[in-house]
């Protein structure tokens, strides 16, 4: 089974690039974002990446397959109801929406340009070699849920 690229997991990625974010924040303000349409955009955002990343994980529990992102090759089913429906990546794209629910909190949109980093980083580093590895796992079914449900949403 194909190894990841990294072994680095995608929550501490999360973080790593949140705090990358706050850095950038700490520099001179580029554009303010106002503070009441920060903390209500924010918000709102927040909520919506905890209600994917939660909703992801729970469909995972409940068909009794790993949710561990570093070892794809022991997943034992094929995901494909509840929110993996509209996303292949529901959990990624959970941790997209709290960083620009964060870049947002920052009140600067200079943070802001580190989400598209995180984007294309999870994508190459992390999406695709965890799509090789389900296509091998899964074969066709894999190549039938590729064609039907987007990779980020």
């Amino acid at each position: 089974m194909l190894d990841l690229k990294l072994k680095i997991p995608p929550l501490l990625l999360t973080l790593l690039f949140g705090l990358a974010m706050w850095v950038i924040s700490e520099s001179s303000v580029l554009i303010e974002i106002p503070v009441v349409v920060s903390l209500c955009l924010s918000f709102a955002l927040f909520t919506l990446g905890a209600t994917v990343l939660i909703s992801a994980v729970v469909s995972f529990r409940f068909a009794k397959t790993t949710v561990n992102p570093l070892l794809p090759s022991e997943s034992t089913v094929l995901v494909k109801s509840g929110v993996y429906k509209f996303s292949r990546n529901p959990m990624y794209l959970g941790f997209l929406l709290f960083l620009f629910a964060f870049g947002i909190l920052l009140g600067d949109v200079k943070p802001l340009f580190i989400v598209p980093l995180f984007f294309s980083y999870m994508t190459i580093f992390q999406i695709i070699p965890e799509e090789r590895a389900l296509q091998g796992l899964f074969g066709n079914e894999y190549k039938q849920y590729q064609r039907e449900v987007r990779r980020w949403l």
